[in-house]
């Protein structure tokens, strides 16, 4: 155990739990809006390192650093092109979700299409939610058992009662604040190592790529082109459709404000994601026999760098994969008490009792996920399951009912159903390990929707929508 190590560990959580206890105060928390949407009020910067923070975590540090060390950098710069094409588009919808202003997804299907959609969406995204926070209780334990003599299961079980705190004490606010914070160190951290590990370890870049594996040197590894698709898409749809990166779009100060963090968050994520690609790839020359989970994490050992750098990288990454776990935590529990519990009556769900629904739906979720984590094999199996649950079976019918006229309840409904079903069945089948389950699930879900969408009607409710923007737009 690294003393070193322990003493940031220690300031850092003491920092993160002060800040939540800051947050988490009556006079600050006034309702549920401010524990789901922090009062609309996070400035530029805080609401860039909140997306960044929120997408750039457990997911990148280990399970991007597993795909990067078993398939090599250039496949690995298509692994995370999903990301950065997904900030792109999001870049251009970022003032319209602002504009709308949503607690949740599913608040904007039942006010596309009725309740029932929305009741749907909202079961699958809990599902498809508990596994991502579920894989940063995972990462998170990773860390913990590098910096303390904790075994790997109470390292995990430490992670999640440290993730689950932060998430009942004081909401988006404390969450948006502490993911600024820690995507800063991260970025500072992995730009250290990254310097220090190329110049003392590897002998530069060109001693890198003459020792790098002769296979990782085509653009797709050791992999075909429809395995390197299955790794792209779902990562792409994810941040098209996330729930969190639509809250956090909604809590932002203004729509402009919206749009220029993304700005931000697309830097920001370059930052993280060149170097986790370079060292992940060197830790396969320097450690070719370690846990591919551990690809970057090990690297941050005194062997390979020195031990305030180690320190901060450690504690940084496992204070973006806190947040992370987080963040979903929270999201969820936006669902439940907006989606679920409150949904027939709009006005309780701004009251107190609704933080109260919040924090106790927080707790719940948190055990459903220690108990999913149990069931995958590696961070990276458990982030693909998640992704394309959540892609496949809601961003189409978030996209549609953002930008599609003709989309109706019944198409919006068999398309959620058929993402999901064609994802639960493709993995219990086996296959995904060959393909990923994003591949036949997605083509589905986009098929099922246009085709019913084009044989059904519209609800009344959406054709008075539709009169409604026609004859605004005509007025214009």
């Amino acid at each position: 155990m690294n003393l070193t190590f322990v003493i940031v560990l220690i300031a850092y959580v003491a920092i993160m739990i002060a800040i939540a206890a800051w947050f988490g105060r009556s006079s600050a928390m006034k309702d549920g809006e401010d524990f789901v949407l922090a009062g609309k009020s996070l400035p530029t910067w805080v609401l860039a390192g909140t997306l960044l923070a929120t997408f750039v975590g457990s997911g990148s540090i280990i399970g991007g650093a597993n795909f990067i060390f078993s398939n090599g950098p250039l496949a690995g710069i298509l692994f995370f092109a999903g990301t950065f094409c997904g900030i792109i588009v999001l870049y251009f919808i970022a003032p319209k979700v602002r504009k709308n202003g949503f607690r949740t997804v599913p608040e904007l299907f039942e006010s596309t299409f009725g309740r029932p959609v929305r009741v749907v969406g909202t079961i699958v995204i809990l599902v498809a939610f508990i596994g991502i926070t579920a894989y940063q209780f995972t990462g998170a334990g990773y860390i913990l058992t590098l910096i303390t003599p904790l075994s790997t299961t109470q390292a995990t079980i430490v992670a999640s009662v440290l993730i689950t705190f932060l998430s009942l004490s004081g909401g988006l606010k404390s969450v948006a604040w502490t993911d600024f914070l820690s995507a800063v160190l991260i970025v500072i951290s992995l730009l250290g190592a990254l310097v220090w590990v190329f110049l003392n370890d590897l002998g530069g870049f060109g001693s890198y790529v003459e020792r790098l594996d002769p296979a990782f040197k085509s653009f797709t590894g050791v992999l075909t082109p429809w395995q390197i698709l299955g790794y792209f898409l779902p990562l792409f749809l994810l941040i098209l459709g996330d729930q969190n990166m639509h809250q956090r779009l909604a809590a932002a100060r203004s729509p402009k404000v919206a749009r220029n963090a993304t700005i931000l968050f697309f830097v920001g994520a370059a930052l993280i994601v060149a170097p986790i690609i370079l060292l992940a790839s060197g830790s396969s020359i320097l450690l070719p026999e370690i846990n591919p989970d551990m690809a970057v994490l090990a690297l941050a050992e005194g062997d390979f760098t020195p031990a305030a750098i180690g320190a901060v990288l450690l504690v940084a990454a496992l204070a973006l994969i806190i947040t992370t776990g987080s963040s979903y935590l929270l999201t969820c529990s936006g669902n439940v008490v907006y989606d679920l519990v409150f949904i027939k009556d709009k006005g309780q769900g701004d009251s107190k009792k609704g933080v109260l629904v919040g924090r106790a739906s927080v707790l719940a979720i948190a055990i459903l996920g220690f108990i999913m984590v149990q069931f995958f094999e590696s961070v990276l199996a458990l982030q693909m399951y998640a992704y394309t649950m959540y892609g496949a079976a809601i961003t189409p019918t978030v996209l549609a009912a953002l930008f599609w006229k003709r989309v109706t309840a019944a198409g919006a409904l068999s398309s959620m159903v058929a993402g999901g079903v064609v994802t639960v069945l493709w993995e219990i089948s086996g296959r995904s390990e060959e393909i990923n389950s994003v591949i036949p699930a997605l083509p589905a879900a986009i098929v099922v929707l246009i085709v019913v969408s084009l044989v059904t009607k519209p609800t009344a409710a959406r054709r008075k929508t539709l009169e409604t923007d026609s004859r605004v737009a005509h007025e214009s």
